[in-house]
């Protein structure tokens, strides 16, 4: 499993129907880009205002067909945007949301701070250098314009994408972990299988092979009888014999396969009163006198006439609840109970809580013996219940079958696989479907970027409100002579209150002019208010006339 987040697949390693879909995106994405650029671009502050028509369709153009190519190459596109961004602000927005996709993909963290300072620093660069090239403003408000646009557009998404990156690749890290481990734990249960149906297969071997030897020896004794009494029955004797011993010999090699056929030796051997009453009866002696009391109850009859499969099953669990008493809580009282009904066996192991806790070096053990328990119980078709008590304790019951059946493997159904348990555990039944489960990112996204934009503008607006205008002209200054745009900068032009004001009122006009009549918003002093008419000739100023009108309530 790789350690970095996954990346888009090649268009060509893709289906038609996902060429089809990330064609749309990227149309979108476009379009989208062209349209925010197109309505906001022309009203971005700083020295943009400037350059040419053609420039700046061009820088617009460009800056929303880089948005799409970001996911092949986000560096580069983070760094060209930042350029874009510092002479055209606005685009600090798409600047952001490359910064925080590009960020986040880079893996190295000397690679990924010098990216994200270097991308920080351009903007900032142009747009001192724009500034002094253009003489829109002095390079301190440039810088204040970078800065601004580098901060919010660049340094900050980057460091959340930086954020984020690492998050995801310390889940991808915890996610391997958790597969290693459920492997490891996986091909403990295996083994534990394995050797718990090798231990198996040394029973059958025990059993059967004593079986075949006893009539291998009658019918050796058969043959000898018959060589006097019947000579020619001694042949028929001779070939079961012979029968006997192959079906021995094939019976260890078929076995043999399973694994080395191990014997049990004391009250672990296998013998014809293996998990009966008295066995069980001497397995808790052996405890007591290890120092483990033990009480034991029995109900029902004992399990003598039952098969040695159904007895054996019953003397493991026992013998290995018992054994983990003794690993792992020495000294805590044990209750043994064997329940026999005519269709099952219970076996209930029940431990209370040690005097003291166990050693450190014991650990809290591989779980390989209660695997095997499972097993076992399992190919006879029973169920194996284990966990701790709420006093402390540990319990172990077990219900076996008393007369299982020869075909039941597993608990009566089949075994699954490995790959399909995976998929099983893989499988999310309240993930949301399709496109509902990347919802709360786009809207977190959104958010983001929404505040992102927020903060850019309220930034650059306030720099550009600190920025030194033009002064206006004093109106003693406005002289015969100057152009209408001269004297606009310096005074409002045409009021229509002033005009009604002083229609039928004020003096002839020059001949070949036009008039405008500012207002000037003083006060009327003895009900008379003062107007001043500016007369222009071809759009330069020819009179200014000055006088009073009645001032209307």
């Amino acid at each position: 499993m790789p350690s970095t987040p996954p990346t888009v697949r090649p268009y060509a390693a893709a289906s038609p129907r996902r060429r089809k879909r990330r064609l749309l995106a990227v149309l979108f994405e476009m379009a989208v880009a062209f349209g925010y650029l197109g309505v906001i671009g022309p009203q971005s502050p700083g020295y943009f205002e400037l350059l040419p028509a053609e420039m700046k369709v061009a820088l617009c153009a460009a800056a929303a067909v880089l948005l799409p190519v970001r996911r092949r190459f986000p560096v580069t596109v983070l760094l060209v945007l930042a350029v874009f961004a510092g002479a055209l602000p606005v685009a600090g927005m798409l600047t952001a949301l490359v910064a925080y996709d590009a960020i986040r993909r880079v893996d190295d963290p000397r690679h990924r701070t010098a990216v994200l300072l270097s991308a920080t620093a351009i903007p900032m660069i142009v747009a001192v250098t724009g500034s002094i090239a253009t003489g829109y403003d002095s390079w301190f408000f440039g810088f204040a314009r970078g800065a601004v646009v580098g901060s919010i557009a660049i340094l900050i998404p980057g460091l959340v994408g930086s954020s984020r990156g690492q998050q995801e690749r310390l889940v991808v890290a915890l996610r391997e972990r958790a597969a290693a481990a459920e492997e490891a734990r996986r091909l403990i249960d295996s083994a534990s299988r394995v050797e718990e149906r090798s231990r198996i297969a040394a029973e059958m071997h025990d059993l059967v092979g004593h079986r075949l030897s006893l009539i291998s020896l009658h019918s050796g004794g058969l043959e000898m009888a018959l060589a006097d009494k019947a000579p020619e029955l001694k042949e028929e004797a001779a070939q079961v014999r012979a029968a006997t011993r192959d079906a021995m010999n094939e019976l260890r090699a078929v076995l043999g396969v399973l694994g080395p056929l191990g014997r049990d030796t004391g009250t672990e051997a296998l013998t014809d009163a293996t998990g009966t009453r008295a066995d069980i009866a001497a397995l808790a002696e052996e405890s007591r006198a290890a120092g483990i009391p033990v009480a034991v109850r029995w109900q029902g009859a004992d399990l003598d006439g039952l098969e040695p499969r159904v007895r054996r099953a019953v003397h493991r669990v026992v013998r290995e609840s018992l054994t983990n008493v003794h690993r792992y809580a020495a000294g805590a009282s044990v209750e043994l109970a064997v329940e026999h009904t005519a269709d099952r066996v219970r076996v209930t192991v029940r431990n209370g809580a040690p005097p003291e806790h166990p050693e450190v070096t014991t650990g809290l053990g591989t779980g390989r013996g209660l695997t095997g328990l499972r097993e076992r119980v399992g190919l006879l078709g029973g169920e194996l219940r284990t966990g701790p008590t709420g006093a402390g304790g540990f319990l172990v019951e077990a219900v076996v079958p008393a007369h299982p059946a020869s075909s039941t493997a597993s608990g009566g159904r089949p075994d699954a696989s490995p790959a399909s348990l995976a998929a099983e555990e893989r499988r999310d039944p309240g993930a949301l479907p399709g496109i509902l489960r990347h919802l709360p990112g786009l809207a977190t996204g959104f958010l983001g970027l929404a505040g992102v934009g927020a903060t850019l503008v309220f930034g650059l607006a306030f720099v550009q409100q600190a920025r030194p205008g033009e002064e206006p002209l004093p109106q003693q200054e406005i002289h015969v002579g100057m152009t209408r745009d001269e004297v606009r900068q310096s005074t409002a032009l045409d009021s229509g209150l002033a005009r009604a004001a002083a229609t039928g009122r004020e003096p002839p006009r020059p001949s070949g002019t036009e008039c405008t009549f500012p207002y000037t918003g003083d006060d009327a002093v003895a009900g008379r208010m003062e107007i001043t008419r500016y007369c222009f000739r071809n759009d330069v100023l020819a009179e200014i006339k000055t006088f009073r009108v009645p001032a209307a309530p």
